[in-house]
């Protein structure tokens, strides 16, 4: 059994950042793909980025545009999200997931998800 748990999400200004993060904890005796996707009012979850077991290669989608950066310690099995540049467009509920095999950015691909944490950018 795998327990993902994110955090770092609040309320900030159009053009601040945030940095999320995700402990992983459970039964997982290596490290797994992770992603990060979000949510908005009234739309589907949508993939944000992710990266692979030894955190040496990633990937985002075209709207990052070069604003965010994902990482992961697996030292401290955590995986962040670090936000910069922030719009009003990046308010949403921002999830991490882990996924066995070759997960790649439909959120079928993976099996294992956080609750949540509240991304507010205000302009």
């Amino acid at each position: 059994q795998v327990q993902l748990a994110e955090s770092g999400g609040g309320s900030v200004q159009a053009g601040g950042s945030l940095r999320l993060s995700c402990v992983v904890s459970g039964s997982t005796f290596a490290p797994l793909p992770m992603a990060w996707f979000r949510q908005s009012l009234g739309k589907d979850r949508e993939f944000v980025a992710r990266i692979n077991r030894s955190g040496n290669l990633q990937y985002y989608s075209d709207f990052v545009n070069g604003r965010f950066t994902i990482s992961r310690d697996n030292r401290k099995k955590t995986v962040y999200l670090e936000m910069n540049s922030l719009k009003s467009e990046d308010t949403a509920i921002y999830y991490c997931a882990a996924g066995t095999g070759a997960p790649d950015r439909s959120p079928n691909d993976y099996q294992y998800w956080g609750q949540g944490t509240q991304v507010t950018v205000s302009s």
